[in-house]
């Protein structure tokens, strides 16, 4: 059973929830400002090297309503993710529902995604860790973590955030022959 995380109250400032801070970022609901930026994000061909193919404006259009609608129908989901110094939007790090079957679905994953000027300097860990911090209050007992073989990168903040490695499978909407197909998969109990 999953219960909503509360959000800080009076924080409200920028028109949207802030769920937690860090020290150097804001993680908060959506707004219609950032829809923009995510678009250029996901067409970013740096950002989506690990994915299929670098999304279309209505494919991101259609991702930014299913997130907003799992916030509605969770209380938790994917997080913007704020600079607290800029104000700037940078990406995303939260929980989603795995949208596929596998022996360790159906489960909820702890995922990332931020603008490529933001990658190296330690936000996704930063933002990752807090959003373990969060998932302790939703009544999960375990989120999982995957990405391609390939991603070095994200496998290294899914070890950085203490998630154990508990093998590897073959993503099941990818094909055998894509070199994206071979995915770690990460755990950690909460």
């Amino acid at each position: 059973m999953s219960h909503s995380i509360s959000p800080i109250a009076g924080q409200d400032d920028c028109k949207c929830v802030v769920y937690s801070e860090t020290e150097r970022l804001i993680l908060r609901s959506w707004k219609p400002g950032d829809l923009p930026l995510f678009i250029a994000m996901n067409r970013d061909e740096q950002v989506m090297r690990y994915f299929p193919s670098i999304m279309s404006d209505e494919d991101t259009c259609g991702f930014y309503n299913r997130i907003r609608d799992e916030f509605n129908e969770r209380g938790w989901g994917l997080y913007a993710v704020e600079v607290k110094a800029t104000g700037e939007f940078i990406g995303y790090v939260g929980l989603h529902e795995i949208g596929f079957e596998a022996d360790f679905t159906p489960g909820v994953e702890i995922g990332w995604r931020l603008a490529a000027a933001y990658h190296n300097n330690g936000y996704a860990t930063e933002a990752a860790k807090e959003v373990l911090k969060l998932a302790k209050n939703t009544g999960l007992d375990r989120v999982y973590s995957f990405t391609a073989r390939l991603n070095v990168p994200s496998e290294r903040v899914m070890q950085k955030i203490g998630m154990a490695k508990c093998g590897e499978f073959s993503h099941p909407k990818l094909s055998v022959d894509s070199p994206l197909c071979v995915h770690v998969l990460y755990s950690v109990d909460l």
